[in-house]
């Protein structure tokens, strides 16, 4: 009995694993996307811009909502989780400015700057806030200053 080449044999075979590979792939990737299709569609996030600036050049404590909690009860048990803290050099011409995305900034949109409780300097700390392009608050005070739609 003669063979084919070798070459000729390995077809059928690459073939049939070819077809097994790409059924498993789908079935994982339908499966997920199935799945995915349940879940409800994420909120659109606004375009929240925050700005800190002073009338004398000094180093700033800054606290900013970056994330929104997904409830109060989880924010008020440990606010600084959802709170992240820079220091940054601000002045009269240097400001600190970050965009950020938050599904609903009139709850958790939020900047405060200060000088830090040592300091007996006043450089008179500014701020603004912004959403999708609109200033919606501002604030200044000798010390520090908090820009926020919700009272805290």
């Amino acid at each position: 009995m003669k063979f084919p080449p070798a070459r000729l044999r390995t077809w059928p075979l690459l073939g049939m694993l070819s077809a097994m590979a790409l059924a498993a792939t789908c079935l994982c990737f339908g499966a997920s996307t199935a799945a995915a299709d349940n879940d409800p569609p994420p909120p659109p996030l606004h375009n929240v811009h925050y700005t800190v600036w002073a009338e004398q050049p000094f180093n700033v404590s800054i606290y900013y909502r970056d994330t929104d909690p997904p409830n109060w009860a989880d924010y008020s048990h440990n606010p600084y989780q959802f709170s992240p803290k820079v220091d940054a050099d601000v002045g009269p011409n240097q400001q600190w400015n970050l965009d950020v995305g938050l599904a609903n900034p009139d709850e958790w949109a939020m900047v405060v700057a200060s000088t830090g409780g040592e300091s007996t300097k006043a450089p008179n700390i500014h701020c603004a806030l912004a959403v999708d392009g609109v200033v919606v608050a501002t604030h200044q005070g000798p010390k520090g200053a908090l820009c926020s739609l919700r009272n805290w």
